[in-house]
């Protein structure tokens, strides 16, 4: 699903306008119709709603919306916030419409009166400003926002809440609606995707509201939303032998953390790696041999730490980073790999923090390498940032200079590419947040890499079928006692849950 900016969502919405053609006020309420929808399923029960409307067009969403919920004999009152004089001309006709219905209450508010008061029982309606928002709120504006942010009534807010900026960042002293849910429109702004923005948009819904399939198939965007259609599985031919998915090589582990390694080549395993190897010092080797039987070993002569490269020609991928520690020896190891494989790899964790430490060993990141970075690692790879929009252009930045792809691990897990697209991921939970997710993560991406599938393919795979196998274990296992091991557990479910998989099976 593409991301549009706010002036490509305003396009769409004329292009459909004029191509399909439709008018703008049946446009408006075919939106209307679906947010309507989007209200009874997540309030079956709701008897009372207030809705608040700007003046302009999301205002008109809100007349709209008012009017649907009125004739499901819901009580509504309609609070219009006169930031304006002006009324858009849908407005102005949704307004007359909800007027002749004679069944909602119409109140006006402005900076001369009181500010309203919300029965606890009531539902919030915001529709006081979409996603055209160019400067700061002020003004009685300003006081009623905050005001709504002292209650504790639920509040959905139509298309944006109001006063947050649908493209860039900018938070930190400004007035917000804090929505339970925001239902948008066709696509999400791409401000729905940063992490100090969770707190106002609550949980996000979007609702098709047909805007016009040309528009969305031809207009260029460098930010996209995964979803299931995009995972396309490889068939597994009927003659087929453990040659054929590829061989990984896993360097991971230290004295002390061989729980790193055995989660990372369990994973490689579960995602179809026909064979794998963990390149461990010594004094893990009896641990992967006995919780990881499938897997093959490389063994360091050192004790406690990995430090020696060995042939790397039988490897289809390598992944590198998982418990591997700082020692000086492994540091040479790290270089010597990037300098020696000519192929892509996987690099998270320590490897991560190794190169932050070594600025100078970027320039020896193989070409179109996957690297795995929680914001603390991405922070100390590229330097602190003023907030998360910024972060996301120092991401893409990194990502085009060095040729690499980078997964910026989190709610909605970014992935950027060389070329400068963005792809947030789907799938995932709260739960996820725990020692060993990440060394899962790099195990998958790893698997996915062995079997030929592209540096891109594997890294958006990757993360989506980490994220839906996490959510599968949140359901089994609940958030709170979600650990590592779980997410490898289920991904068989996972990947049992991916559009390709049943197509495959039909034709084994």
């Amino acid at each position: 699903m593409k991301i549009f900016t706010t002036e490509l969502r305003r396009k769409a919405d004329d292009f459909t306008i004029n191509n399909e053609p439709i008018s703008s006020l049946d446009l408006m309420e075919r939106a209307a119709v679906k947010c309507t929808e989007k209200i009874i399923e997540l309030y079956p029960e709701i008897k009372q709603v207030d809705i608040l409307a700007g003046t302009g067009n999301n205002g008109g969403d809100g007349l709209a919306v008012a009017r649907l919920l009125s004739e499901r004999n819901i009580s509504v009152k309609v609070l219009i916030i006169q930031i304006s004089k002006q009324f858009s001309d849908d407005f102005k006709i949704n307004l007359k419409r909800l007027t002749n219905q004679n069944k909602a209450q119409v109140e006006y508010i402005n900076e001369d009166h009181d500010l309203p008061e919300f029965d606890i029982n009531t539902l919030i309606i915001d529709a006081v400003l979409g996603s055209g928002l160019t400067r700061k709120i002020s003004g009685f504006l300003d006081a009623l926002i905050k005001k709504i942010n002292t209650i504790e009534n639920e509040i959905v807010s139509l298309d944006i809440p109001t006063g947050l900026f649908a493209d860039e960042n900018f938070v930190s002293d400004q007035s917000i609606i804090k929505a339970t849910h925001t239902i948008t429109f066709q696509y999400p702004p791409l401000s729905f995707m940063f992490p100090e923005n969770e707190v106002y948009v609550g949980c996000f819904h979007v609702v098709d509201i047909g805007i016009h399939k040309t528009y969305i198939k031809e207009t260029y965007s460098d930010y996209f939303l995964t979803e299931p259609s995009d995972i396309k599985l490889k068939k597994r031919m009927k003659f087929s032998h453990k040659g054929n998915y590829g061989h990984v090589l896993i360097v991971a582990g230290s004295f002390g953390k061989a729980g790193a390694s055995v989660l990372s080549v369990k994973a490689a395993h579960r995602t179809g790696a026909g064979l794998v190897t963990a390149a461990v010092p010594k004094c893990n080797y009896q641990i992967l041999q006995i919780l990881s039987p499938e897997t093959m070993l490389q063994i360091d002569t050192s004790e406690e730490f990995i430090t020696e490269l060995k042939n790397l020609s039988l490897f289809n991928s390598v992944a590198i980073g998982p418990g591997i520690g700082f020692n000086n020896l492994t540091k040479e190891f790290l270089l010597n790999l990037m300098k020696n494989y000519n192929k892509p790899i996987v690099i998270d964790a320590d490897a991560l923090t190794i190169l932050s430490e070594n600025n100078e060993l970027y320039e020896f990141i193989p070409k179109n390498s996957i690297l795995t970075p929680h914001p603390k690692e991405f922070e100390r790879l590229t330097g602190k940032t003023q907030n998360n929009f910024k972060r996301l252009q120092e991401q893409i930045k990194f990502s085009k200079k060095y040729h690499v792809y980078v997964i910026l691990k989190g709610a909605f897990s970014s992935l950027s590419t060389p070329e400068a697209k963005v792809f947030f991921n789907t799938t995932g939970n709260p739960g996820m947040a725990t020692a060993g997710s990440g060394d899962v993560l790099t195990g998958i991406i790893a698997g996915f890499l062995a079997q030929n599938y592209t540096p891109f393919e594997s890294a958006l795979y990757g993360m989506y079928i980490h994220g839906l196998s996490g959510d599968i274990a949140a359901i089994k296992k609940g958030q709170y006692s979600l650990i590592a091991s779980d997410i490898i557990k289920y991904l068989p479910d996972a990947f049992k849950q991916t559009p390709e998989f049943n197509v495959n099976m039909e034709n084994k």
